[in-house]
């Protein structure tokens, strides 16, 4: 039978060598993430006042942590489907009446 014992892993070498009192190993260094910025992107006005409301929401990701921003992009996405479903649903214009230039 051999002597030889697999060497510990790196938890247990911190465990055993905070039992013998020896220091513990300094933990990394803290991450402070940086807080939300505004992205600088500038929306340029479509003429429609539904779509051009819906695209300006889009401003409300510029002061939320990233894991907001899905809930801003779902609302914006839903909203534009709405709007688009709303032009579909409009009756389309009446014909022009055609002329006769011929005379």
């Amino acid at each position: 039978m051999s002597d030889w014992m697999p060497e510990p892993d790196t938890a247990q070498r911190g465990e055993a060598e905070a039992a013998e009192g020896a220091p513990a190993a300094p933990e990394g260094p803290s991450f402070d993430p940086a807080p939300p910025a505004p992205l600088g992107v500038t929306r340029t006005p479509t003429g429609h006042a539904g779509v051009d409301a819906r695209l300006d929401r889009l401003a409300d990701a510029d002061h939320l942590a990233a894991d907001g921003h899905h809930e801003v992009y779902e609302d914006v996405h839903r909203g534009l489907r709405d709007e688009l479903t709303a032009l579909d649903a409009r009756p389309a214009p009446a014909p022009t009446p055609a002329h006769d230039n011929r005379s």
